[in-house]
């Protein structure tokens, strides 16, 4: 009997000499190798084995970034609700305008991380990000032109002259003064830090929630996409034992969470608020409609009182 390790996977395997052996079950697959494998107990290789395993390894791996970049784009197009409301009234009304610069500034600085001068085989975080820039900058340009004040319009440009100023030094300095492994942690670390500040930005409409009671400004979907988002990253990055990806999207899934709790809390809230606003000078009106009346025939009255006299 002897013990063989392929890739971390331990199988047991017969051998006598030179004659065949047949692998056993694997310890982490529910496989059963029916044919014949030739084994060297030098080399530590069974040939059918490892070619199985990768192909079960590259499977998992393609449906794992299937299924991210798709979560991703989810993330990316959660917002259309919104800004397709902010078109018919023309109007951005209560909407914040930071979520939709950082996440701008996240996707140019993470397809710049997944290019093959900065972090090789990473094309795909290039794609997926290059994709959400241009949905961003869509979201940035609308928010612009229905800018309800001219603050908000002023705000907005200096957030966007931000992301670009911080875009292209980051670009100019990894590019200039930076090679190989330098140029890929600098590239990440700028990546990590912008991927938190993204996450963090609906704080103030958090805090808009809580003291409004009412979750009208913060879109179900887009809190609904930050969570699956970061979460599936996270889980990513824990696989591919990256820092760079399990930090910032640790905290994302944390605070998309957040954001769903808040949701849940006051999703009916701010419904009854409205009602019982609209209601209140409602019940004054109606109140005021009984009692003028009543002060006109109490003057009338007077009057005949004093015809009398």
């Amino acid at each position: 009997m002897v013990r063989a390790n392929v890739d971390g996977v331990h199988a047991d395997v017969l051998y006598s000499g030179n004659q065949q052996c047949t692998p056993r079950e694997f310890a982490s697959s529910a496989a059963v190798f029916s044919s014949y494998t030739r084994f060297d107990p030098n080399f530590g290789l069974i040939t059918g084995a490892l070619y199985l395993r990768q192909k079960q390894k590259a499977h998992g791996f393609c449906f794992h970034v299937k299924l991210r970049n798709v979560i991703a784009l989810f993330l990316f197009l959660s917002p259309v609700p919104t800004f397709w409301r902010i078109i018919k009234r023309k109007s951005t009304e209560d909407f914040s305008g930071v979520p939709y610069n950082m996440t701008l500034l996240n996707c140019l600085l993470s397809a710049w991380y997944g290019l093959p001068f900065v972090s090789p085989n990473n094309i795909l975080v290039s794609t997926i990000n290059g994709a959400g820039s241009a949905i961003e900058v869509v979201y940035v340009v609308i928010f612009l032109v229905f800018a309800s004040s001219r603050k908000t319009r002023l705000r907005m440009l200096g957030l966007a002259s931000g992301v670009a100023a911080v875009f292209t030094m980051v670009v100019l300095v990894s590019l200039l003064a930076l090679h190989g492994q330098g140029r890929k942690v600098f590239c990440g670390l700028a990546a990590t830090i912008c991927s938190i500040c993204m996450y963090a930005s609906p704080l103030s409409i958090m805090r808009h929630v809580v003291k409004t009671k009412s979750v009208e400004f913060m879109p179900f979907l887009l809190s609904l996409a930050v969570f699956l988002c970061g979460t599936s990253w996270f889980v990513y990055g824990l696989l591919g034992r990256d820092p760079f990806v399990t930090i910032p999207n640790g905290c994302g899934s944390f605070l998309g969470a957040v954001q769903l709790v808040l949701y849940a809390i006051y999703r009916n809230s701010g419904n009854s608020k409205a009602s019982g606003e609209d209601g209140k000078p409602h019940q004054q009106r109606d109140a005021a409609d009984v009692e003028m009346p009543e002060a006109k025939s109490s003057k009338k009255v007077a009057d005949d009182g004093a015809d009398i006299v």
